[in-house]
């Protein structure tokens, strides 16, 4: 591929979701895009580019913007903040929540796993307060096709082997005639799905008391990843919570939102929701 078209290809990935792929990471455009190529018939990424100029608001750039971003994901990836979640952060919660229903929001959540692990540890939990409320999930990506595979709930061999237990997936999963692995009815009850661009406004999902957007800015362009947290920040009900990925950080870009004091790593709004502005 050369520098030309690889150069139009990332203004269309930094454009349409944010992502910032330079030269050193080149090979990761056509890793991504080969199965939309061969699906469309496509003999190069060149004759895909003259489709989008041909069409430039064609569904077709919008898949392969998404195809463009990364689909690393595991089930019980960051265990210890995801346990925290359910045995300290929702008992303070639904203790003040007055009966009222919690939302939770895996933003940039690929194929489902962040989602059904949080519903996992909601279906293992012995504490009663949290048994016994009730909590919504919602995972939403901005590449259709991993949030079919979410909505499905099926995975492969490969994909259960990393980060489940043995007991977990004989507790939570039944093994198909294809050789994959289906969630449980009573998980896929507890997790909905929606296709959802970060840069784009997200007051449709509703608002959440916590918001995971773990891993996901850090691929992206310093003014997208702005616009993404304040997108994310806006959606946080009084009291929520936004938890990133590790290493990444809040501070000092979206002005209202501060380190909580209650969960390490963790951010909440203090100003109202349209107060929330990109720092200057």
């Amino acid at each position: 591929m050369d520098e030309t078209v690889f150069q139009e290809i990332a203004k269309l990935a930094l454009k349409g979701s944010g992502q910032l792929i330079t030269p050193a990471r080149a090979y990761l455009v056509e890793t991504r895009l080969n199965p939309l190529l061969r699906r469309e018939d496509f003999g190069s990424i060149e004759e895909l580019l003259a489709c989008f100029q041909a069409r430039p608001n064609s569904s077709l750039r919008e898949e392969a913007v998404a195809a463009l971003t990364s689909k690393t994901s595991r089930f019980f990836d960051g265990r210890e903040m995801l346990k925290r979640i359910v045995d300290h952060v929702l008992p303070m919660m639904v203790d003040t929540s007055g009966g009222q229903p919690l939302r939770m929001w895996c933003a940039g959540g690929a194929a489902g796993h962040e989602a059904y692990s949080l519903a996992m540890l909601l279906e293992e939990t012995r504490i009663d307060s949290v048994r016994h409320a009730q909590i919504e999930i919602l995972t939403t990506d901005i590449c259709e096709k991993q949030s079919e595979s979410a909505r499905r709930g099926r995975f492969g061999h490969f994909d259960v082997q990393k980060g489940l237990s043995i007991h977990r997936l004989l507790e939570h999963f039944t093994r198909l005639d294809t050789g994959e692995w289906q969630i449980s009815p009573a998980l896929a009850s507890r997790v909905g799905v929606r296709t959802h661009n970060l840069l784009t406004d997200a007051s449709g999902l509703g608002l959440f008391d916590v918001i995971l957007c773990r891993n996901v800015l850090k691929d992206m362009a310093p003014q997208a990843r702005t616009q993404a947290l304040l997108t994310v920040a806006r959606q946080l009900t009084d009291g929520g919570i936004l938890i990133l990925g590790e290493g990444e950080t809040a501070t000092g870009l979206i002005d209202g939102l501060e380190p909580s004091r209650d969960v390490r790593g963790a951010f909440t709004r203090q100003v109202a929701r349209d107060a929330l502005t990109i720092a200057a």
